[in-house]
């Protein structure tokens, strides 16, 4: 993989992670003066460096690096923004896929783990008695329990939700999945 297409978690300057870009652009922006890169090596011990700290960091054995004509750079894995102190407001798309990672491809009513195919989107309160499609209505279900449940509540049917359905948290963070080679992402996207 070419070294300048890795992936940087981009956090803002309270150190809030807000997106994620490629290490080219993520270097581009130290040098100007935009972003300061943080030395993940000690956990216990983060730092932020300027462009002149970081291109004198050394560079240990089966880290990755970008060689120039006099170094070798470290690549880094996580920048902080100088100024930048927003978050965006940003909510997954609600769709069936979204849906289904929320509830953990499970069937919200008998806690069965689906294959994509075997399940489905059910209204818990159905659209013909006024159901919206909305976070907080929708849940995965197993098409047999859908079919079965029809346009009737659960009420009706005898059917019980394992949990409430909610939106999920409107964070920057929550959107941002931790790359296997990227645990110290996992620090900077706990979400409440």
């Amino acid at each position: 993989m070419n070294a300048l297409r890795e992936k940087v978690l981009v956090l803002n300057r309270n150190w809030q992670a807000v997106r994620v870009i490629d290490v080219e652009l993520a270097l581009t922006d130290m040098v100007r003066g935009a972003m300061t890169g943080l030395d993940t090596s000690d956990p216990e011990n983060l730092r932020p460096l300027t462009w002149e700290e970081w291109a004198q960091l050394p560079v240990a054995d089966g880290e990755r690096c970008i060689h120039t004509v006099r170094s070798r750079i470290k690549i880094p894995t996580v920048v902080a923004l100088c100024t930048y102190a927003k978050l965006h407001k940003k909510r997954p798309k609600l769709c069936a896929k979204t849906i289904r990672e929320r509830d953990g491809s499970r069937c919200q009513y008998t806690g069965r783990l689906l294959k994509p195919d075997e399940g489905s989107l059910d209204h818990v309160l159905p659209r013909s008695r006024g159901g919206r499609d909305s976070w907080e209505n929708l849940v995965w279900s197993s098409k047999e329990v859908n079919a079965r449940k029809g346009s009737r509540l659960n009420s009706e049917v005898g059917l019980k939700l394992i949990r409430t359905p909610r939106a999920p948290a409107v964070s920057p963070a929550a959107l941002i999945e931790v790359p296997a080679n990227r645990p110290e992402w996992k620090q900077f996207l706990i979400t409440a």
